[in-house]
């Protein structure tokens, strides 16, 4: 299967051949048909499938093919709209409009918070044809009458499983009251809970649906590996790693924005160019950090896991969880950052006593053990251990004679469960998320 079987034009597709892409994933084929014909749409897919240009790519298509409805003495209208839940990931698609579509003649631009709104509202007095924005931001804009949403011919709501988590229900019931009736809409999001199929029901019109399995983390592609540590060794630790292996492009996650900015300060004091990203940080610094970690020239980025949306590189080496996320599906959300597009990578665990119970949800989640391994001269207190059920100890115990060579661990884990972690079950606790959210 070609791009160009999928119905997409030849500028469009040329734009796609650019960028070192041959054939559509999974998620495109499926989903590039059913936008072209202007069917509602719901999808499943995860980040890493290839979803942004499963619905950027027909979008183009589709604006390209039909004439612009004139509207005497006002601005051309906003004809397509794209709602995201962060910054980071709403830069990221409008980068894939503008290039995908640079051999077309069509305008898109990106709105979000954290930044100045003058320049966006000078920009919005040109013509727009695609518009890519966070909710709150984009309300800002209706309320000061900057932006037009009543022409709008496509919606798409990207990650809205996530949207709803930080709290953007009642931003998107206001913004969905704005548009015309007669429109087209797409849904992406990772998982169907119970709000993501009310939302549904209340946006789309008959849609048509597709799942498609995440293609990352696979097991055969992403080392996953638990080290057992004290909390007050795991700075030692990650800098005696980083150093060892020579590692660059380390992706480190941290629970608190505290702990971020914490940890990137004790990297570089010991040599590690390292920067941190968080809710706190200024979206300029956001913006270029992400840039720097992006073409390498920045060896460590560490960041909360709402700040950490919108990374994406395709040869992410590894990743690292300075702190187990205490929502176990963020575990799966970290790795996938790694192992992308049929590369190999690493995601690692430091792990303190007092994570064990975040550690024993992460592994029923994906329903396996973790491999795991103590480090010479980074040996954790046995006393903490205490704390465990006798169970739980005795399977520590058990790793630890067997960290000489974890690979028959790992390999017997895979065969038991073959399909990795594609089909983990997805669905998290909104009440717990939004718990979490205010440390992001």
């Amino acid at each position: 299967m070609s791009f160009s079987k999928l119905g997409l034009s030849d500028s469009i597709v040329r734009a796609v051949t650019a960028r070192g892409y041959t054939e559509p994933t999974p998620i495109q084929i499926q989903a590039i048909p059913i936008v072209l014909s202007g069917q509602d749409l719901l999808a499943g897919a995860q980040t890493g499938t290839g979803k942004t240009a499963g619905f950027t790519l027909p979008i183009l298509q589709l604006l390209s093919a039909q004439k612009v409805r004139d509207l005497p003495n006002r601005r051309p209208p906003v004809r397509a709209l794209v709602l995201t839940p962060t910054r980071e990931l709403a830069a990221q698609v409008e980068e894939s409009v503008r290039e995908y579509g640079k051999y077309l003649n069509l305008n898109s631009m990106t709105i979000f918070g954290g930044v100045s709104i003058n320049p966006q509202i000078r920009q919005l007095r040109s013509r727009v044809d695609i518009l890519v924005a966070t909710p709150g931001r984009l309300l800002d804009h209706v309320q000061q009458r900057t932006v037009d949403l009543s022409q709008i011919e496509i919606l798409v709501l990207d990650e809205a499983d996530r949207m709803l988590d930080m709290g953007f229900l009642p931003d998107i019931r206001r913004i969905l009251a704005l548009l015309p009736q007669k429109r087209q809409n797409l849904l992406f999001s990772a998982t169907f809970s119970n709000e993501i199929k009310a939302l549904a029901q209340k946006m789309l019109n008959q849609p048509v649906l597709i799942e498609v399995a995440a293609l990352h983390p696979k097991a055969e592609l992403i080392e996953q590996k638990i080290y057992r540590v004290d909390r007050a060794q795991k700075p030692h630790l990650l800098t005696h790693l980083i150093k060892q292996h020579n590692w660059f492009q380390v992706l480190v996650f941290t629970r608190t924005k505290h702990g971020a900015d914490r940890l990137s300060k004790q990297l570089n004091q010991v040599g590690i160019p390292a920067l941190a990203i968080h809710g706190n940080k200024s979206q300029l610094v956001r913006t270029r950090t992400l840039a720097q970690f992006k073409d390498g020239s920045l060896q460590v980025l560490v960041a909360t896991d709402i700040a950490a949306r919108g990374i994406d590189i395709s040869e992410l080496p590894q990743v690292v969880n300075f702190d187990l996320p205490n929502v176990p599906e963020d575990y799966v959300h970290r790795i996938g950052r790694t192992g992308r597009a049929g590369t190999s990578g690493e995601a690692l665990s430091l792990v303190c006593a007092d994570e064990f119970k975040f550690l024993a949800d992460i592994e029923k989640l994906i329903r396996r053990s973790l491999p795991q391994e103590v480090i010479a001269g980074f040996e954790p207190n046995p006393a903490a251990e205490h704390q465990l059920p006798i169970a739980a100890q005795d399977k520590r115990r058990n790793g630890s004679r067997g960290r000489s060579s974890s690979r028959p661990q790992e390999k017997s884990s895979r065969s038991n469960n073959s399909q990795g972690t594609e089909n983990i079950p997805q669905v998290a606790s909104s009440r717990r998320r939004r718990r979490q959210s205010h440390t992001q």
